[in-house]
């Protein structure tokens, strides 16, 4: 079973989100990087199934070469093989991130074969014949931008069936077995492979790379290409960090002095009875 999963690189946020002069990007220099919760599940997910079934795992990325850090840590975590879409850093929407995983998905090599035959690196175009991989795994959405796209618009370009938001995956004689929750109940697709599907945080819970992984993810080559980037049909305006709420913290007093203005708040809060 050969199976892909695209990932992000998204900034570590733990702190105030703050915004560059231009308005147009979220100034991450002092922001650790690493791939959205949801793909990290994906990646643990695929390479379950492979130890189950035999095969192998590839891990995609689109972005600056530094990203190429976050495909080592999934190298680490069982990933066989690495591919960096690497650009100049500039963002990159959607649409154009779906083009450019076409477009690599469709110029693969199929496992131990040549690359598969395209006629053309335009993802409108047919999809080629065969594709290389049995399962494209990705993300419910990435933990920045939240779009809930690329998936889809991947799926769409390729001619695959497609199911989001799984919680549970089970591969079958026939094809594959995809759950999910929706207010409240189980939903459940049978559907033939090859496919795309999107799953959620929660499918599993991720290993801890090993020593030996992590040893083996550092001399690891990863493949690099330079998609062409086109543009969307989108302009971004600018970046808004919406207003937070305002806390300040109030000293009612010192001592026993402070006693009747605790009760008066308590009894303001209808703590008191």
């Amino acid at each position: 079973m050969e199976i892909l999963v695209c990932v992000k690189r998204v900034p570590m946020v733990g702190g105030r989100i703050v915004v560059t002069a231009d308005g147009q990007d979220v100034d991450t220099r002092m922001s650790g990087f690493t791939v959205s919760p949801h793909e990290e599940c994906a990646v643990e997910e695929a390479v379950r199934l492979v130890e189950r079934h035999g095969g192998s795992v590839t891990v995609l990325t689109l972005g600056p070469p530094a990203a190429a850090d976050q495909l080592r840590d999934m190298l680490a975590l069982g990933a066989s093989r690495a591919v960096l879409l690497e650009t100049d850093g500039r963002e990159w929407g959607p649409v154009a991130t779906a083009d450019a995983i076409v477009a690599a998905v469709r110029s693969s090599p199929a496992p131990g074969g040549p690359a598969a035959p395209s006629a053309s690196d335009d993802p409108a175009a047919p999809p080629a014949p065969g594709c290389p991989y049995d399962l494209l795994l990705f993300g419910n959405e990435a933990a920045d931008t939240g779009d809930y796209q690329v998936g889809v618009r991947v799926a769409h370009a390729l001619g695959l069936p497609c199911v989001t938001g799984i919680k549970n995956l089970e591969v079958t004689d026939v094809g594959a077995r995809a759950k999910r929750e929706y207010r409240g109940t189980e939903e459940a697709f049978d559907i033939p492979l090859p496919a795309v599907i999107s799953v959620k945080e929660g499918i599993n819970l991720p290993r801890y790379p090993s020593l030996p992984g992590r040893l083996r993810a550092k001399r690891a080559t990863i493949e690099r290409q330079e998609p062409e980037w086109h543009p969307e049909g989108l302009r971004k305006e600018r970046l808004r960090v919406p207003a937070g709420e305002s806390k300040r913290a109030a000293v009612l007093g010192t001592g026993p002095e402070a006693v009747p203005a605790l009760l008066a708040l308590l009894d303001e809060l209808g703590v008191l009875s």
